[in-house]
Formats: C-alpha cells, sequence, structure tokens
C-alpha cells in the first residue's frame, strides 16, 4: 500500500480505505481480482515489471 500511496501522494491508509471500499462493489458486479505475486515496493520496481520484454517484443520497421 505503501507504493501506492507515494505514487498517488496518498498515505498507505487512504490507498486501504479506497481498496476496502472497491473490492465489494467489484464482486457485486461479477468482478474477481486475484492477489498478484509480483512484490513492488519502488517506482522502479513498477518500471521493471511493466518494461516489454525486448526479446519477445516485434516492432517493426517503417520503410
Amino acid at each position: 500500500m505503501d507504493l501506492l500511496g507515494q505514487l498517488f501522494g496518498v498515505t498507505a491508509m487512504t490507498i486501504s480505505r479506497a481498496k476496502q471500499e472497491v473490492h465489494p462493489l467489484l464482486e457485486a458486479h461479477g468482478y474477481s481480482v486475484s492477489i498478484s505475486t509480483a512484490r513492488l515496493r519502488t517506482p522502479a520496481d513498477v518500471a521493471t515489471f511493466l518494461a516489454p520484454d525486448p526479446a519477445k517484443t516485434k516492432v517493426k520497421k517503417t520503410s
């Protein structure tokens, strides 16, 4: 929760409260949120996690 707080400029408590309010609404509408196995503690961890793998990314060259 601390990382999300840092990213959005709020406290971890605010993120936790929002999660508690939103989670039941999602479930009520048939959306299931599974727990992530990724442990992201810093903004750099997020950037690394989201960065595309160059070995798997195909880029078309323009002529």
